[in-house]
């Protein structure tokens, strides 16, 4: 005997409307890091020899890691859509990638201070125009995107409210126990 497999059990994970969004902006983010990469240490070398190259390099590839990180979190995170705990692992996924973050730059900043090789005002302006680059991606893409307001729900269908009408409707529930009035002849007193 072969069971057939039931449509509505399907295991195939539904995108989320916000997935090419997430996408589309990391792309951007790598080709802008690359073109600032390029000119970082080309203006860096111009301005600070070969410590001002490495310095603007580290700060643009550092910068990029960091902004990536949220949205590659947030993809992760989407693959359990549907799932009954998707928000949790949403979160905690996006608040993890966020204490990650947090606690990395911390290090990497401590690791980087004092070392001669470090150029810091290249460092900073690097740093700053990565992070401005990034943000004018994220408005761009935000911008242009064609998101849905309600993208991911599923609504129902002619067919589904034509088989709900089909429906026999259900009897009346018969009255719980304690919610039952006494019988007509109880009330009477008895002589």
């Amino acid at each position: 005997m072969t069971e057939t497999p039931d449509p509505s059990a399907a295991t195939s994970r539904r995108a989320v409307s916000s997935d090419r969004l997430f996408r589309t902006t990391l792309l951007w983010s790598a080709a802008i890091t690359g073109i600032l990469a390029v000119a970082g240490a080309a203006i860096g070398f111009a301005v600070g020899g070969t410590s001002g190259l490495w310095s603007a390099l580290v700060a643009i590839i550092l910068a990029a890691v960091f902004l990536g990180l949220t949205a590659g979190t947030i993809l992760v995170a989407n693959r359990w859509y549907g799932d009954p705990l998707y928000v949790p692992i949403f979160f905690g996924a996006v608040m993890g990638g966020w204490i990650v973050k947090f606690a990395l730059f911390i290090v990497v900043l401590l690791v980087l201070r004092g070392q001669p090789w470090l150029n810091n005002t290249v460092f900073f302006v690097a740093l700053v125009v990565s992070v401005v680059a990034s943000l004018v991606i994220d408005v761009v893409v935000m911008l242009k995107m064609r998101v849905p307001h309600v993208g991911d729900v599923s609504l129902p269908t002619l067919a589904d409210v034509i088989e709900e009408a089909r429906r026999p409707s259900l009897p009346p529930a018969p009255p719980e126990e304690g919610n039952q009035s006494p019988p007509a002849d109880a009330a009477a007193p008895r002589a």
